[in-house]
């Protein structure tokens, strides 16, 4: 057992040296202003814990494969092709599938098949290339001002959209980046994959849960940038950019929360119902 341990400690550290320049390409996505990956931080700390929870699949019948030799020399080759174009992004994945080879090499595919979840988590952690980050925020920050214009206006707040900016009769907001809801998207399925993962319900009703965070981290922005409107109409575009801007987007997480909550229960209702 002592052996194995020090075996899995040099395999750690070994890892590290290969991957150091992802690391610090994701500690550098992670750090910047406005970053949408800031969650990326605590995402190993789940892991951790998560793999921590299935720990008896380290010690029970463990049975090697030589197939996760294989995975894992393909996944190197990827990450050394990767690091020499300095394509980041195909690092991390590659890393992912680094560790799974690890996984089938010394333990068996049955470990691999219990942390499937742990390691497909490390995803959350890998940040989008730049070019589709701006692609898709542009498109959501769009829809974002379409829906939000037209449910202000059937609250009885005149106002009409030009490109993702909002003109109201007292002044107008522009729906930059930030308020796009990517970056919630993006934390909000994180969490939306992890609460599923851990609630007690059948398979097809876990996906249906993890599936609803999406529409639930959307609907969330979209009412995030209603009130902002709201507030814009009453009190100015200042007071909507100012400490209520920071405030509404503590509320995308407490609204998308609830929405899960509420779905899980449905889905147990409906569980308990069929048990009965």
């Amino acid at each position: 057992m002592k052996d194995n341990k020090v075996k899995l400690l040099i395999i750690g550290i070994l890892l590290c040296i290969i991957y150091w320049p992802t690391f610090l390409w994701m500690k550098e996505r992670f750090e910047w202003a406005g970053s949408y990956y800031s969650h990326g931080f605590i995402v190993p700390f789940i892991v951790a814990f998560l793999v921590w929870k299935k720990k008896e699949v380290f010690i029970g019948s463990v049975k090697p494969a030589d197939a996760g030799l294989t995975m894992l020399i393909i996944s190197l080759f990827i990450h050394v092709i990767s690091y020499a174009w300095k394509i980041y992004f195909i690092s991390g994945f590659s890393m992912i599938f680094t560790l799974a080879g690890l996984i089938v090499y010394l333990f068996g595919f049955r470990a691999l098949k219990e942390l499937w979840f742990p390691l497909s988590f490390l995803i959350f952690m890998i940040p989008l290339p730049i070019l589709v980050i701006d692609n898709v925020s542009f498109k959501l920050k769009i829809f974002v001002a379409q829906v939000a214009t037209h449910i202000i206006n059937l609250l009885g707040i005149q106002a009409e959209r030009q490109g993702s900016e909002v003109i109201l009769q007292n002044t107008s907001l522009m729906i930059g980046s930030p308020c796009s809801g990517l970056r919630s998207l993006i934390s909000l399925t994180a969490l939306g994959s992890l609460y599923a993962y851990l609630v007690n319900l059948t398979n097809t009703r876990k996906m249906i849960l993890f599936i609803s965070s999406i529409p639930l981290a959307l609907l969330s922005n979209i009412i995030r940038v209603v009130l902002l409107l709201w507030v814009a109409r009453g009190w100015g575009s200042e007071a909507a950019t100012g400490w209520f801007h920071d405030f509404s987007g503590l509320l995308v997480f407490v609204f998308a929360f609830l929405g899960l909550k509420i779905t899980d229960n449905i889905l147990s209702w409906k569980t308990e119902t069929q048990n009965t």
